[in-house]
């Protein structure tokens, strides 16, 4: 047996800010190898970004396979003056364990691996299928070196994945009130306006790059990208920074800078939103260069078996199902549902990436029991119905 409460204080002792690991999948390998996985340890590089150590587990051979993704990469604690406890100490006070990752999410790493313990132990190692962790050190950071070259890795050796059930923590304020089948994508633009420098008391001499930026601001922003679906709420362009750094004031400057975010539906992609960027520069005169980042579309698994299987979970537990919701930022789920149906349940989020982040005791053990039933359910269901 494993408890899921000792266990994710274990997690928490290891100081595993990205990219650190700081012995995290070693701590999580040695469990998993206990109750039967097959483990691989798996380190990625590329240009300018920190090597970065995965793990991908797995018990049983054949299909289907439902798995377990999440990271043991945390934030850093920040400011320590802000925090009434050793980030890293996993102490426990007044029913809730304190610590960096407790919610964020080696909570729910520990609550899954101590569902899949019980879930072995009731059917002596046994498994209709199989089981598989997905585990990466690289979400809270660039995300290059993590899950999305795991998933090519597995892809090079046949592994499939059939569902996919990512622990972070959805939950808003109580354990059960919202799971995620979905999130909106992210775009970022940096615009550059281009100008002629000059006196400001000879504009005819100049050309002020500046009030062309302001034109093609007041453009994008007139009017909402959409009004939402059924399941995505709408999306939403906001102007993050307006740069010009001039330091005089009568000098018309040379140029000037704006950046903006959108988090976007299902409704557009990231190059059709970009298409557009471009076509109202185009409009409006050009002499304004764009570069973008893309870091992630929108995507979603739309109600169905699987969802259903989730929420029939935690109403076992808890008595209540779960609003099925596309909120918030990104997460891995963006890299793992290109391959299979994809679902987010994790623990209460209300304090991540806080001081004192912290997760209710009571909740890991409660997520442990949700888990185990999602597996119950999993594996009792027709083949048809669990691939």
């Amino acid at each position: 047996m494993v408890d899921p409460v000792e266990f994710a204080r274990d997690l928490i002792r290891c100081k595993s800010v990205t990219p650190a690991d700081d012995g995290a999948l070693g701590t999580l390998e040695k469990r998993l190898k206990a109750l039967g996985f097959a483990c691989h340890r798996l380190k990625f590089s590329d240009k300018d970004t920190p090597d970065v150590d995965n793990l991908y587990a797995r018990i049983g051979t054949g299909g289907p396979n439902f798995c377990f993704a999440g990271h043991t990469d945390v934030v850093p604690p920040g400011n320590l003056a802000g925090w009434t406890v050793d980030p890293f100490a996993a102490e426990i006070h007044d029913g809730f364990l304190y610590g960096r990752g407790a919610v964020d999410m080696k909570g729910s790493i520990a609550a899954f691996v101590a569902a899949a313990a019980r879930f072995l132990e009731a059917r002596k190692g046994g498994v209709p299928g199989s089981i598989s962790l997905l585990i990466t050190g690289d979400e809270e950071g660039p995300s290059i070196n993590g899950t999305v070259k795991v998933l090519d890795w597995m892809a090079k050796r046949g592994e499939k994945i059939d569902a996919c059930v990512v622990g972070e923590p959805t939950n808003e304020t109580t354990l059960g009130d919202m799971a995620k089948i979905g999130r909106r994508g992210s775009v970022n633009a940096t615009l550059v306006a281009k100008g002629v420098q000059g006196h400001v008391a000879y504009p005819h001499l100049a050309d002020n790059p500046t009030h062309r930026l302001i034109r093609l601001l007041s453009d994008l922003t007139a009017k909402p990208l959409d009004e939402g679906n059924a399941h995505f709420q709408p999306s939403s362009l906001q102007v993050t920074t307006i740069d010009v750094g001039n330091p005089t004031e009568n000098v018309i400057p040379a140029e000037a800078r704006a950046r903006l975010n959108i988090r976007f539906n299902d409704m557009h992609t990231s190059k059709s939103l970009l298409d557009w960027i471009a076509a109202r520069i185009e409009a409006l005169g050009g002499k304004v260069e764009m570069t973008s980042r893309v870091s992630g579309e929108s995507f979603i698994t739309h109600p169905g078996e699987f969802s259903d299987l989730i929420s029939g979970a935690v109403e076992k537990v808890l008595g209540r199902r779960p609003a099925l919701s596309t909120t918030g930022g990104t997460s891995d789920a963006r890299f793992i549902v290109r391959h299979c149906k994809t679902v987010e349940f994790g623990l209460v989020g209300r304090t991540m990436h806080k001081t004192d982040e912290r997760a209710a005791v009571a909740d890991i053990a409660a997520l442990a029991e949700i888990y185990g039933h999602m597996l119950d359910g999993y594996f009792a269901g027709p083949p048809a119905s669990r691939a």
